[in-house]
């Protein structure tokens, strides 16, 4: 049971939950938007991760697994100064992007989940951009790769339109590191 999405948030927690979402840097660029995620994103993440088109990740994802998901994505602009920001499409959550790192990731990873009503239209491209670009010149990250699943194609291609490069594999080769920049760790 997934509870935290039904019991009411109370003003002052409210009004804490605002305060961090403002320091989350706001990201646009021509024609997306990437901020802070925020509660009612939850069932767009859901849309994704509890759905067919995880199958890649090892899903469809329970509610339970994907909110934790969604609470350790979020978590990690507190823990490590990155993370999850929800990608806005005129007005509306069409996926998210990340620059995280995730048990088991030996470097910076930025990656990309699209809902698929916005897939296919270069949003996931023109958004993984913007982070890529805050990644290398506000954070200074010494290296920062994207883990892609053998046969996850549609992200081979986003990674391959930000000038990554592959650069191995990892777990028995059933996963390419896809290379933005830096030596390997």
């Amino acid at each position: 049971m997934i509870a935290p999405l039904t019991i009411p948030v109370v003003p002052a927690a409210a009004a804490q939950a605002a305060a961090l979402d403002a320091v989350v840097p706001v990201l646009r660029t021509e024609r997306t938007m990437l901020r802070a995620p925020r509660l009612t994103d939850f069932s767009v993440l859901h849309s994704i991760t509890g759905s067919d088109r995880n199958s890649f990740e090892g899903g469809p994802s329970t509610p339970e697994e994907s909110w934790a998901d969604f609470c350790a994505m979020t978590a990690t602009w507190l823990l490590r100064g990155h993370g999850m920001w929800t990608l806005e499409h005129d007005g509306a959550a069409a996926g998210f992007i990340l620059i995280g790192t995730e048990p088991g990731d030996r470097e910076h990873e930025l990656g990309w989940l699209m809902t698929a009503e916005f897939e296919g239209r270069g949003l996931a491209t023109e958004g993984a951009q913007a982070a890529l670009a805050h990644a290398r010149d506000v954070l200074t990250l010494p290296s920062l790769v994207s883990y892609i699943p053998q046969g996850n194609t549609r992200s081979e291609r986003i990674a391959a339109r930000l000038g990554a490069q592959p650069d191995g594999t990892l777990l028995h080769g059933t996963v390419t590191v896809w290379r933005h920049w830096g030596a390997g760790a």
